[in-house]
């Protein structure tokens, strides 16, 4: 019973970063601001998530498979976010300034 309690907590918390996340893609002003809340904020939820779902596993087995998806995730995601940001350098997209 405890352990359902707080599977929900972080299943939660991490539902909460990724709309965190998605407001801040659609609310920040330039390309490498929002690509910044949107891969912190879902590496941030995928890992809650992920570590929800763990406490769930039947096996050690299935716990460490979620983990090394959480793992190949950040990779991908950290790995996207500089193509974008690179690309949008090399056509002149310029830090947005207040």
């Amino acid at each position: 019973m405890l352990i359902d309690v707080f599977t929900t907590i972080l299943l939660l918390a991490g539902a909460f970063f990724f709309l965190a996340g998605t407001l801040g893609l659609l609310r920040f002003p330039d390309v490498y601001t929002r690509l910044h809340a949107l891969t912190k904020a879902d590496n941030v939820g995928l890992g809650l998530v992920v570590l929800g779902l763990a406490l769930q596993s039947d096996s050690l087995a299935g716990a460490g498979k979620l983990l090394l998806i959480w793992m190949l995730v950040m990779l991908a995601g950290a790995s996207i976010a500089n193509l974008i940001a690179r690309e949008a350098l090399r056509r002149g997209i310029r830090l947005w300034k207040q």
